[in-house]
This record gives C-alpha cells, structure tokens and sequence, in this order.
C-alpha cells in the first residue's frame, strides 16, 4: 500500500470560531462610528426635549 488510509479520528480537530475574536478587528472602525450616531441622537432627544 503506497497511500495509508487516514481515519477521521486521526485528522487534527479543529477549533469553532470564536465570535470575539471575528469582532475585535472591526473595533476601531465600529466605535467611532456608533459613538457619533449615540452623540446625534442624544443631541436630538436634547434639541426636542428644549
């Protein structure tokens, strides 16, 4: 036999992806966007509230 058979069981298991870490890198873009659509809509709410 030249090609040994591989089993499932033998393959290297693989680790689930963690929703974390698929989000960290988006951070420094996200932030300061939600940041400033949270600074207008307070700004809103004060504006109307006056």
């Amino acid at each position: 036999m030249s090609h040994p058979e591989v089993n499932d069981h033998e393959a290297p298991a693989r680790a689930p992806a963690d929703a974390v870490e698929s989000i960290v890198p988006m951070i420094p873009m996200v932030l300061p966007i939600v940041g400033g659509v949270l600074i207008f809509l307070l700004a809103f709410i004060a504006v109307s509230m006056a």
